[in-house]
């Protein structure tokens, strides 16, 4: 199946109705697996059985801009290709974006408070995070504020691809500006600063928590697909009453 077939609604019902259940338990599998790897995951000589938020928070900081990411390339498809799911996408995947930059922030915090003694300071990354989280929330009011769909897609994309912005500058904030938080330590020039006993246990979360995206966001399109068909529905039924 292309992705032209997957511009047809019907088309990506039917898929997803097909694969969300082994994408579920593929997921579950895995959070299962992680969550068990990282509670077996030796304590940190330095920051003991603190380290183990890293397993939670490293993975949803990183899906919190994959998923912005994600979002601009359906904003895309919304002003240029005129794709009939890119909003849909773009839609679905801002409370799932949300959620995951919340998640990092929190997690970020409690990690914080040993380690720095405040679980909060406002440096170049934990403040660019707070604005990734901020636009999140800008974007749910603007779908929410727009009751023309149309018009709420392309305002949504334009406002979308202008916070892309935001991304490299959370990437190399620690790169650019004197922060607290530390440097990258597994995706780095050099290789990975990481021992294997942390390093396997991050990365099966983290591809877990992309798994765990991909569902929620599938099941959420799924969702909104039959909202606006009922939608227009009733906007149909109501248009006949009228004219009767």
């Amino acid at each position: 199946m292309s992705l032209t077939d997957l511009a047809n609604p019907t088309r990506f019902l039917s898929l997803t109705t097909r694969i969300l259940p082994w994408l579920a338990g593929l997921t579950a599998c895995l959070l299962t697996l992680g969550l068990i790897q990282s509670a077996l995951a030796p304590d940190d000589y330095q920051q003991g059985a603190t380290v183990k938020i890293m397993f939670v928070h490293v993975p949803n900081a990183w899906l919190s801009m994959f998923v912005w990411g994600v979002m601009s390339l359906a904003a895309l498809g919304t002003l240029v290709w005129r794709h009939p799911l890119a909003d849909v996408a773009a839609k679905t995947a801002a409370p799932i974006g949300a959620a995951f930059t919340f998640l990092a922030l929190f997690t970020g915090s409690l990690w914080g408070r040993p380690m720095w003694g405040t679980y909060w300071e406002w440096d170049a990354r934990l403040t660019s995070m707070l604005i990734l989280f901020l636009m999140y929330l800008g974007l749910i009011a603007l779908w929410r504020a727009v009751e023309d769909p149309s018009r709420a897609a392309r305002a949504a994309a334009i406002l979308t691809l202008v916070g892309a912005i935001n991304l490299p500058v959370i990437k190399f904030s620690v790169d650019w500006w004197n922060t607290l938080h530390q440097p990258a330590s597994v995706m780095r020039m050099g290789g990975t600063a990481l021992d294997k006993s942390f390093l396997i246990p991050l990365l099966v979360m983290a591809i877990a928590f992309s798994l765990l995206f991909v569902t929620l966001h599938l099941a959420a399109m799924r969702n909104e697909i039959l909202r606006r068909r009922v939608r227009t529905l009733q906007m149909m039924q109501a248009s006949r009453a009228g004219s009767v």
